[in-house]
């Protein structure tokens, strides 16, 4: 049964809180109705948050403390997993903010039941898929932990119709706040990339380019030249960008910002939410598309015809389960430990082009388990492959082709 606004009275309450107009409502009116409230953030290495501190001084005019949860290590690692299983969603997506709600609620879970907290309650909406992947990560990681929905909470939702309403109520607390303009779309983001959603983007007759970048620019504002990146990859793992040897964390960084200035990874799709709707969404994941194609690049050296097959059904698999909130369940383990068995052969340094939002292949070298052998694959004389040797090949495959003939499951 969900929990209402009236029976959390004395219940000690964790918020999941961005500093938002939201955010300062959910929390002065939990304290209102008598509830022990501490706010809790989480640092992703958000690229549209000049300081993850500010959050907490927007927060202390309702009286509350936040808590700032360091989460760049384990964000960068979801970028990786993600890169390695090449793990996109609806349109390329790459599950940014699947990924980083997996991240945040496992992690703030952990601090919440440290502090004695017994019930989190987060700001997303009754219609997106950020409730689902709350709830579902908090019951994982604490069965016994309530979670508290406002925005399903219908005395809320009666109490709060709009922005105006959050407004007055705050400046009835001494809390001065504004309802702003019109925003054209809103904004969620961290260090996989940011997702633009509502307001003018959900119109179909809204061209994706009224999005203004955060982590570079559209591909024709980037460069008109080819910037040159050369990756080195262990086991699926990019290490070394351009010869320096980076943590996970650092070489995402560094290929948000070498991909983003030249207008790499912005995408758009219309999603197929958990729910059941679907959603129009405007993307930025400069550097997990970078990594990501270039490992690609790898892959296609080193997995034969049906390793490639499987592998795509396991990547897709993963996509889909880190969308719909599944990210540490037992199945996308198993996905990720058979997809380990074919990135363990990974191995090896790719140059890319990268130009005005493509990324051009340039180079592959050091892959000692490549499949790909020139001498198999000329069309020049050489020493492989005796294309004579083809010709029993050819003759088996026309038996087949000739009994389908002959049985007439093939129209001329």
């Amino acid at each position: 049964m969900a929990l209402t606004v009236s029976q959390l009275e004395g219940r000690r309450i964790g918020i999941c809180v961005s500093g938002g107009l939201d955010s300062k409502t959910i929390a002065m009116r939990l304290k209102q109705a008598g509830a022990d409230v501490l706010c809790f953030t989480a640092d992703l290495g958000q690229p549209d948050e000049k300081d993850i501190r500010d959050v907490a001084k927007k927060m202390a005019p309702c009286g509350v403390e936040t808590v700032i949860v360091d989460c760049r290590d384990e964000m960068a690692e979801a970028c990786f997993r993600a890169i390695l299983a090449q793990a996109a969603y609806d349109g390329g997506y790459w599950n940014s903010t699947g990924l980083g709600r997996a991240v945040t609620v496992r992690k703030l879970v952990q601090e919440m039941k440290a502090r004695g907290i017994t019930v989190l309650a987060h700001g997303a909406t009754g219609r997106g898929n950020d409730q689902m992947r709350f709830e579902r990560y908090t019951h994982q990681f604490a069965p016994e932990m309530d979670v508290y929905a406002p925005w399903r909470d219908a005395a809320l939702l009666t109490e709060f119709p709009g922005r105006t309403q959050m407004c007055e109520y705050l400046a009835k607390h001494g809390i001065v706040a504004f309802p702003g303009g019109k925003k054209r779309y809103s904004t969620d983001g961290n260090l996989a990339g940011l997702s633009h959603e509502a307001e003018d983007l959900e119109s179909l007759e809204t061209a994706m380019t009224i999005v203004e970048p955060t982590m570079g620019v559209w591909p024709m504002q980037a460069p008109d030249k080819i910037e040159t990146v050369a990756i080195v990859f262990e086991k699926g793992r990019a290490v070394a960008i351009n010869g320096e040897r980076l943590s996970p964390f650092d070489l995402m960084v560094k290929a948000n910002q070498i991909a983003g200035r030249n207008g790499v990874g912005l995408s758009h799709a219309l999603e197929n939410r958990i729910i059941g709707t679907k959603s129009r969404g405007v993307y930025e994941a400069p550097g997990m598309e970078m990594l990501a194609q270039a490992l690609r690049y790898v892959y296609q050296a080193v997995l034969d015809k049906r390793a490639t097959t499987m592998f795509g059904e396991l990547s897709r698999f993963i996509g889909v389960q880190i969308y719909e909130a599944r990210y540490y369940d037992l199945a996308t383990e198993a996905a990720f430990a058979a997809l380990g068995t074919y990135a363990a052969h990974a191995s090896g340094t790719v140059e890319v082009g990268l130009y005005k939002g493509s990324i051009l292949f340039q180079s592959l070298t050091g892959v000692k388990a490549s499949l790909y052998f020139e001498e198999d694959a000329s069309m020049e004389a050489s020493d492989g492959l005796n294309p004579v040797s083809s010709q029993g090949f050819a003759e088996i495959q026309s038996v087949e082709a000739r009994s389908m003939a002959k049985a007439g499951q093939v129209k001329a």
